[in-house]
């Protein structure tokens, strides 16, 4: 028995959320018993499928540093820093 990962959507245009795993044969299985678990009451608008081995964990950081993103920030950045920092690591003089 394959394990499948299931994910819905409650209302067109929301997001779709994990709803939860479950074990089925092949994927005809595995679309009736999701249909069955999370489509019965029309809860779910739509729903993902999908082999767990097809979903793949991601363990290295996939966020910016901070320092990329200074100029998100409501309250900006200094460009005077910047242009220090950036003086410094080439060796330069500030002036």
């Amino acid at each position: 028995m394959a394990v499948w990962e299931v994910f819905r959507q409650e209302r067109e245009g929301q997001p779709f959320q994990h709803g939860g795993s479950l074990e089925a044969p092949n994927r005809e299985f595995a679309d009736a018993y999701a249909r069955e678990f999370y489509g019965r009451r029309d809860e779910s608008f739509a729903l993902w499928i999908v082999p767990r081995e097809a979903v793949l964990e991601v363990r290295e950081p996939y966020v910016a540093p901070v320092f990329d993103r200074d100029y998100r920030r409501v309250d900006g950045y200094s460009i005077k820093v910047k242009l220090k920092e950036a003086r410094e690591l080439a060796g330069t003089p500030s002036g």
